[in-house]
């Protein structure tokens, strides 16, 4: 018996999932060089974001066309992917185990059979006709979130890329089973195929099983080649949505996280009670560092944030500043993120696992002062976000920086400040003066 096709399928299987998993452990490494935050309180409340927003695509359906579509592509995916199991059992035992390939005709009753097949040919079709939709509203209606200033070449390129790939999956999965005679002479789960295996009726029977083997094998490989392209995309999202949903915030979004050091600071400040010289309480030993100018500074969450982002630019389109012409955009606060992520882990990678300082830091040489000033601080990009992806989070921890780190704030901020250490508020008057107004 030739075992050759079921050995090459073996080694393309493991070299595909081998490198996928070599990237996994990669992505798993960058994300933990963020300091450790505990995102596991409130577990009942996240697992219900999960289920909601990454499983249910709560979010997406607040634009009901793209969603519509996004959902029909999301679940089409899901569903086909039954099929996938069944070409990765064929592959590795058919002709071995059994004569022939679809190993679930043989389990299943046909019927059983018949409507699955039925089902992912009509979703096939689907996900084809809506990643068309998705085409042409990028590139010829020309959405104006997917042409801002920040989605250069690669970003709008693979964009595009991942929209052709899909596709021709689409294509090479109704093809196989258009060229498939045993699959067409059961006349059972073929409501799509069956139209399209009229175009290779001038064919002999042997050219015929050559095009649906060589649909089969390109079916399988273009989905091993499509995961490992994950790792480079956007399209990271399709694996890390439930995690970073999941681990998304649950506080209520006006609540900023405080310093637990500079707290305790202020009541000593203001109790009289307290003895101002006395030590702090061991477990509020101040941080060596105030705030993020670096990826390293940031939690893991946030670099999760970083490397789930879509590039679908909701959050940017929703955000006043940008609106009124501000230089801000979130959406490249997160690319920019998870670009310098990137460069810290190529870095490790080179220099045998530790990192080289290489002058670089994601404060000024990718995010500037600019950008995260303008920031009104109004949530509008966290809540547009369809992963729950929290940009405004990143924005106030380099802020923090600059201002207890640099004392770099602007001069409207830096008078506001100086008023409230002087006169306990933020306006110029004296404690005294606050009451005049009564007698005018």
């Amino acid at each position: 018996m030739n075992y050759i096709p079921n050995i090459l399928f073996a080694i393309a299987l493991i070299v595909g999932i081998g490198y996928f998993a070599k990237n996994v452990k990669k992505l798993i490494r960058n994300i933990k060089l963020g300091h450790d935050v505990d995102a596991n309180d409130h577990k009942p409340q996240r697992w219900k974001n999960m289920a909601k927003i990454a499983l249910g695509q709560s979010k997406m359906v607040k634009r009901p066309i793209s969603g519509f579509l996004h959902v029909i592509v999301y679940l089409g995916f899901i569903i086909i992917n039954i099929e996938v199991l069944e070409i990765i059992i064929d592959g590795l035992f058919a002709g071995i185990l059994y004569e022939d390939h679809r190993v679930f005709l043989s389990i299943l009753p046909q019927s059983v059979y018949g409507f699955l097949i039925a089902s992912f040919e009509i979703l096939a079709t689907l996900v084809f006709v809506s990643v068309v939709v998705f085409w042409l509203r990028r590139n010829t209606l020309k959405i104006k979130r997917f042409w801002a200033n920040e989605m250069t070449s690669w970003p709008k390129n693979d964009a595009n890329y991942i929209l052709y790939i899909e596709m021709v999956l689409m294509v090479l999965f109704l093809v196989m089973n258009a060229t498939d005679l045993k699959f067409q002479a059961m006349n059972s789960g073929n409501v799509i195929s069956q139209f399209i295996a009229p175009l290779f009726n001038g064919f002999s029977e042997s050219t015929i099983h050559i095009i649906e083997r060589g649909a089969w094998w390109l079916h399988i490989l273009g989905i091993l080649a499509f995961l490992n392209y994950l790792y480079f995309s956007k399209h990271l999202h399709i694996l890390l949505a439930f995690p970073n949903t999941y681990f998304g915030r649950v506080e209520p979004q006006g609540e900023f996280d405080n310093l637990e050091s500079v707290t305790n600071e202020v009541k000593m400040m203001m109790d009289p009670n307290i003895d101002p010289f006395a030590a702090q309480p061991e477990n509020t030993e101040a941080p060596a560092k105030f705030g993020a100018s670096d990826v390293q500074d940031l939690s893991w969450v946030q670099l999760l944030n970083a490397y789930t982002c879509t590039e679908c630019g909701r959050c940017t389109s929703e955000c006043p500043a940008n609106q009124t012409g501000k230089k801000l955009s979130p959406r490249k606060i997160m690319m920019d993120t998870r670009d310098r992520l990137e460069e810290v882990g190529k870095n490790i990678d080179a220099n045998g696992g530790t990192f080289k300082d290489d002058g670089k830091q994601l404060l000024n040489d990718y995010i500037t002062k600019e950008e995260l000033w303008a920031c009104t601080t109004c949530n509008a990009c966290v809540e547009a976000c369809p992963v729950s992806i929290d940009p405004l989070s990143i924005i106030m921890e380099m802020r923090r920086y600059l201002v207890m780190e640099q004392s770099a704030a602007p001069l409207e901020l830096n008078n506001m400040m100086t008023n409230v250490e002087n006169n306990g508020a933020p306006w110029p008057y004296n404690q005294m003066d606050r009451l005049n107004w009564k007698n005018e």
